[in-house]
């Protein structure tokens, strides 16, 4: 595949990024693309490996490496190099539904896998891909599909978030017809309220829904499935109406249940869960309405911005500094990001070879833009939150925190994180973001759906399946398999609606 001696005679070169203090001046994209002839020189390094293990999306040591979604990744690598990027989208399409999702925002599990990654450096499989789509859209090869027999079979999706999109877009595609609840005012879940415009720019977002609308997928915002009760729900979706209503169910809900920081001053005003700071933040650059609003002067309620603020992020993963990048761009006049592990190694150990995924330190964007500005790395290891400290108006002023190590535990023999004494230290915060990950889905999904659920706080399934307790309602995506990437999300949704298909045409 590609050009037989490619991998020898190029380097690597990915996609260019604007400088971080010219990028923090907007909220646009800040990736680059090379011309079509630098592309296919990039796409001629991909080597005829004997096992391509790019597309395996297989466990090594643990960790997944490869594409979930086993993306033909040879094969349209050589289609660029020959210059047919319309039979490379043919390629690309036949195992990725959104390949402008994954193509910005997919940390690229494939290139962990790469041959080339053995001996040099892998690849560049996330920047073709994204080519690949983007040219196809630019040229028109991207067009409705014409569904032209319908089943007669109606599918109810509840969600809109990667897992769920997928999922519609294949049983639609199959003839059946799809209606997609969505909670929030628009279709697209973490893809449009999650992940900040300048890593997806919410037109991309967009332009994907109203081709699936424009090939009878319908959509339903604003209606929170399940919930007893919802102020921001436009109309009452009765759990019996839509089993009778429908033929099959998925909940593809995602896993919003945030774990918390249960510390003393946890009351006080200007904490925040990231994901919710981020929805809104994402809402105040695309003239949205705010959903977590502080109260202003006014009678409308105000987005709060981290302009002028000592800003604190628990969490040291994508998402936390997704609230770096953010926080820079709105003027904070700090920025400090919280990790409870130790910091992960500048290059990969002797027990983790190739092709596991490499366990390294990764300075992502936001902390590049922090150093630009701030003179050093936000990131501050083996640290967490002891106590948040309020003014006389019960705002937020400041917090304290604590050092931990790793002791021994002599009943358990476990290594536990404990406090370091006398570490303790108190830091201006007048707002905090909590970053620290999911505990699973909502438990009032599940609640109404009467499904149970796992010991991870998952919808439960049987190994192998996505069919839930309940014969008829189907689960994918974070609500599954807990909190994820995109392309998981999406490889859950096609898996769940080829069972679906199965189960509809009995």
């Amino acid at each position: 595949m590609g050009k037989a001696s490619g991998f020898m005679e190029y380097e690597r070169e990915a996609n260019n990024w604007v400088a971080p203090l010219e990028r923090i001046k907007n909220y646009e994209e800040f990736k680059t693309p090379k011309p079509l002839e630098e592309r296919r020189i990039q796409a001629a390094r991909c080597m005829n490996c004997g096992v391509p293990f790019c597309q395996s999306g297989e466990q090594f040591g643990g960790m997944y490496s490869g594409c979930p979604l086993h993306n033909l990744i040879p094969e349209w690598n050589d289609e660029i190099y020959r210059g047919d990027m319309k039979e490379a989208y043919e390629r690309l399409r036949k195992t990725n539904n959104f390949p402008e999702f994954t193509g910005r925002v997919c940390p690229a599990l494939c290139e962990a896998a790469c041959t080339c990654g053995l001996n040099g450096e892998s690849v560049t499989c996330h920047d073709n891909e994204l080519s690949i789509i983007e040219e196809a859209f630019e040229k028109g090869y991207i067009q409705p599909a014409e569904i032209k027999i319908r089943s007669g079979k109606k599918v109810a999706v509840i969600g809109a978030g990667p897992a769920g999109l997928a999922a519609a877009d294949q049983l639609n595609k199959r003839g059946h017809n799809v209606t997609v609840f969505e909670r929030d005012e628009n279709p697209g879940g973490l893809l449009m309220y999650g992940i900040p415009n300048m890593k997806l720019n919410k037109k991309v977002v967009k332009r994907r829904i109203d081709l699936m609308k424009e090939e009878g997928v319908e959509f339903k915002c604003g209606v929170n499935v399940g919930a007893k009760s919802s102020a921001d729900s436009k109309g009452e979706v009765s759990i019996t109406q839509l089993k009778k209503e429908y033929d099959a169910v998925i909940l593809a809900t995602g896993a919003k249940f945030a774990r918390d920081l249960n510390v003393p001053g946890r009351d006080a005003k200007g904490v925040y869960f990231a994901v919710d700071f981020l929805s809104d933040a994402t809402r105040s650059v695309t003239g949205g309405t705010p959903k977590f609003p502080v109260q202003g002067s006014g009678k409308k309620p105000v987005f709060e911005t981290a302009k002028g603020k000592n800003v604190v992020i628990v969490g040291g993963g994508d998402t936390g500094n997704d609230c770096v990048g953010t926080c820079i761009r709105q003027g904070a006049k700090s920025v400090v990001q919280l990790e409870m592990m130790p910091k992960m190694p500048d290059e990969r150990s002797e027990s983790n070879p190739w092709p596991q995924w490499p366990k390294v330190c990764k300075t992502d964007y936001g902390q590049q833009e922090a150093i630009a500005v701030f003179g050093s790395d936000p990131r501050i290891y083996q640290t967490t939150v002891k106590e948040m400290v309020k003014d006389k108006s019960g705002n937020l002023k400041a917090i304290k925190i604590v050092s931990l190590e790793f002791k021994k535990n002599e009943k358990t023999g476990r290594m536990d994180m404990v406090e370091v004494k006398g570490s303790e230290k108190e830091i201006k915060c007048e707002l905090l973001l909590i970053a620290a990950g999911f505990l699973g889905c909502e438990q009032y999904v599940m609640d109404a759906f009467k499904v149970e659920k796992n010991a991870r706080g998952n919808i439960a399934t049987e190994e192998g399946s996505y069919e839930t307790s309940v014969p008829g309602i189907y689960a994918a995506g974070d609500c599954r398999r807990g909190q994820s990437l995109v392309v998981w999300g999406i490889a859950e949704g096609r898996a769940c609606a080829a069972e679906v298909e199965k189960f509809l045409m009995q």
